[in-house]
C-alpha cells in the first residue's frame, strides 16, 4: 500500500468489482484500451480475480479516492507499466500522481532494468503524462491492435532504471 497527497494505492479486494467494472465497462475509459470494453461484470470479475491473486510484492494498484476504486495503474506484467481511470477523474492529475509513488517503488521491491509502455498515439493523455514522468520514445507501429474491427497503432516508450537505484538481489 502507498500513500499520495490525494490517493491510497492498494492491492484489489473483492469488494471493487462495481467500481472496476464502472471503468472496464465504460467506452471511452477503454477507447484507448487493447480490448473492448467489459460487456459482464463476469469479464470484470475475471480482471479482479488476477488482481486478487498477484503475489507479493505488489506492483499493480487499485487508485482509491475517498473509499472508491477510481482507476488500476502499475506495473501489470514484467516490465510494463499501465494504467486506465475512470472518465470522471480525468484531467486531474491522478495517474500521474499515482505513477510518481509507484515507479520508485517499482524500483525498491523488483530487479526491472527498465519499465516499458504502449500506448495508441492519439491517446494524448497517456503520451504526455508517460513523458512528463521521464519515459522516452522507442519506436512506433502500425496496425498492432484491433478492437471491435478497428485497427490502431502503438507508440512505445522506455524509462531506465535510475544509476542510483541499483536492481535489488
Amino acid at each position: 500500500m502507498l500513500k499520495t497527497a490525494r490517493l491510497l494505492l492498494r492491492k484489489a479486494r473483492p469488494g471493487d468489482l462495481d467500481d472496476l467494472h464502472a471503468i472496464y465497462g465504460n467506452a471511452r475509459a477503454m477507447e484507448f484500451w487493447s480490448s473492448p470494453p467489459d460487456r459482464t461484470r463476469d469479464k470484470t470479475l475475471e480482471r479482479l480475480e488476477r488482481q486478487l491473486a498477484s503475489e507479493p510484492p505488489l506492483t499493480y494498484f487499485v487508485l482509491d479516492l475517498d473509499g472508491v476504486a477510481i482507476g488500476n495503474a502499475g506495473m501489470w506484467r514484467p516490465y510494463e507499466i499501465g494504467f486506465i481511470l475512470h472518465p470522471d477523474h480525468w484531467r486531474k492529475g491522478y495517474v500521474r500522481e499515482a505513477m510518481m509513488a509507484i515507479v520508485p517503488h517499482i524500483w525498491q521491491v523488483s530487479d526491472a532494468p527498465m519499465l516499458t509502455a504502449d500506448a495508441d498515439p492519439k491517446n494524448e493523455a497517456s503520451v504526455g503524462c508517460l513523458r512528463a514522468l521521464g519515459f522516452r520514445e522507442t519506436g512506433t507501429a502500425r496496425n498492432t491492435y484491433c478492437v471491435d474491427g478497428v485497427w490502431t497503432d502503438s507508440v512505445y516508450f522506455a524509462l531506465p532504471r535510475p544509476a542510483d537505484q541499483r536492481a535489488r538481489g
